[in-house]
């Protein structure tokens, strides 16, 4: 199984992203998978940014990105997506995707993690 993160950048304080994660490999169904995204920041830990269960009916939100940050899915795509507004320079970081079978867990306890994408805020 592959997942593949895309879409980070550097932007300016305030500024919108969008990261997108395409799953793949043979025997994965995507819609089986609950996705999460994370984020680690140079000298700290890695820590729960969003995720989604498999059918896209719930979600849940860190509280430091509630209300900013959305993550959706495309199962046709077997994409997973976090829209990221009004970045600080708090939300910078290396942000991976992960893919857990059945449940989608706000701890670090996923099946399969991407590579990451590097996300910088500047003020």
């Amino acid at each position: 199984v592959q997942l593949q993160a895309s879409g980070g950048g550097l932007v300016q304080s305030g500024s919108s992203l969008r990261l997108a994660c395409v799953a793949s490999g043979r025997s994965f169904d995507f819609s089986d998978y609950g996705m999460g995204w994370f984020r680690q920041a140079p000298g700290k830990e890695r820590e729960f940014v969003a995720a989604i269960t498999w059918s896209g009916g719930s979600t849940y939100y860190s509280d430091s990105v509630k209300g900013r940050f959305t993550i959706s899915r495309d199962n046709a795509r077997n994409t997973v997506y976090l829209q990221m507004n009004s970045l600080k320079p708090e939300d910078a970081g290396v942000y991976y995707c992960a893919a857990k079978k059945g449940i989608a867990p706000k701890t670090l306890d996923y099946d399969y993690w991407g590579q990451g994408t590097l996300v910088t805020v500047s003020s």
